[in-house]
């Protein structure tokens, strides 16, 4: 990212994350709120990949409406309605596409449209949200290592493009 500047888009070979992740899944808890109990990404990666998310163009940092106290909310900052109540975390609230769960956890919480998110899921990035309502609401695993933070971060923009419409 340049000094100075926001990221406007990810690119990951291409553009199109087709890549498995290495290795087995993390354990996900079974109760509520979901979470990832294993394979966490260490905190200087977290601390990254949070900082990369609020780089984003057109992005603020909020209180989510739907997680943990730890966790945080990336909202738009041209937009507080869902277009639609898939498109959306909290349907009944502010538009809260992706939240991010804090450093004891590490996983992101975010919609994708559903074919996007079984491929990631088949891929081993993903797997539906315990609590999903519309099938488009994903757990991502927090990022192993920096090449896994590049993949997290595109997975990111992914959901961002499709809360916007893009």
């Amino acid at each position: 990212m340049p000094r100075g500047g926001r990221r406007t888009a990810v690119s990951y070979a291409g553009g199109v994350i087709e890549t498995p992740r290495p290795g087995p899944r993390p354990l996900v808890s079974d109760e509520g709120p979901q979470r990832q109990l294993d394979q966490q990404a260490p905190p200087e990666i977290w601390g990254r990949l949070v900082a990369a998310v609020f780089a984003l163009d057109g992005v603020v940092e909020g209180h989510s409406q739907v997680s943990p106290k730890s966790s945080r909310a990336v909202f738009f900052t041209d937009r507080e309605a869902a277009r639609s109540p898939e498109t959306s975390l909290f349907p009944d609230g502010r538009l809260e596409p992706v939240h991010l769960h804090g450093v004891a956890d590490t996983s992101v919480h975010l919609v994708l449209p559903p074919e996007r998110g079984a491929r990631l899921t088949e891929l081993g990035w993903a797997e539906p949200h315990q609590y999903e309502d519309f099938g488009t609401e994903f757990m991502v695993y927090g990022p192993r290592d920096a090449a896994e933070l590049d993949v997290v971060l595109a997975i990111v923009v992914e959901s961002l493009a499709y809360a916007r419409g893009d």
